[in-house]
């Protein structure tokens, strides 16, 4: 079975907070997937050759933050602005530099050092595998995962299959042998959903949310596979595009 010798895992699947602080601190590079809807936003976002400056609150620190930094704020969903929804950045300019606060991918983000921290969604699934395979040999996939109203874990099937298509590609490009028997799991439940993302990112609990509240095209443009050259990379707490040498 591909991961079943634990000497040769080095690729790591493992889920938020509790993951990340056991895991993080032996990897060289850490994957962040919060599909619905950060990393999907930070691809977008850095796709355009805009920074974005991820930010763990959405109250006035994050105005401080963003005036601090010289950033625009981005607000919540349906503000008519800048937000969390994917499909408000797809205007931004090169060059603008957007604080986005985000309870999950930004939290995560902020505190998966001190390796290299890149964010992946299906959308620049292979492109972010590669340059995980770049970068390092101990790899952590980091699906973030949802939050219960008490704060405990909500595992999510976007993330599932987004960090599952990250893993599918690095297996194909080191070996399935690198994989642990858990980051295995998440390939093959991305395999198997590959001809059906859009349906499972429609039915799944937090894309008929999206769309009850009339976020369709975000879940859409959430729901591609592959279709972004963009790996953000973040330097002094700022995602930005990597440019391979």
């Amino acid at each position: 079975m591909p991961g079943s010798d634990p000497a040769r895992a080095h690729v790591r699947c493992e889920w938020g907070r509790a993951g990340l602080a056991a895991l993080a601190p032996s990897a060289d590079v850490v994957i962040i997937v919060d599909v619905l809807s950060f990393a999907t936003c930070v691809e977008i976002a850095v796709s355009r050759d805009a920074v974005v400056l991820p930010f763990g609150w959405r109250d006035a620190r994050a105005s401080a933050f963003a005036e601090r930094m010289g950033a625009a704020l981005a607000g919540p969903r349906g503000s008519g602005g800048l937000s969390l929804s994917p499909d408000s950045l797809r205007g931004l300019a090169p060059g603008a530099r957007v604080v986005l606060p985000s309870p999950n991918g930004a939290t995560l983000s902020l505190a998966a050092g001190p390796g290299r921290v890149l964010t992946g969604c299906l959308r620049n699934a292979t492109a972010v595998a590669r340059a995980a395979a770049a970068a390092g040999a101990r790899i952590l996939v980091l699906p973030a995962g949802e939050q219960w109203p008490d704060g405990s874990l909500r595992p999510c099937l976007e993330d599932w299959l987004g960090a599952g298509a990250i893993l599918a590609a690095l297996a194909e490009r080191l070996s399935p042998a690198a994989l642990s028997v858990e980051a295995d799991a998440a390939r093959a439940a991305a395999v198997a959903a590959r001809d059906a993302l859009p349906r499972a990112l429609r039915d799944c609990a937090s894309g008929r949310e999206l769309i009850e509240r009339g976020y369709e095209a975000d879940v859409e443009l959430a729901a591609v596979l592959d279709v972004s050259e963009a790996v953000p990379v973040l330097r002094d707490g700022a995602y930005h595009r990597l440019v391979e040498s």
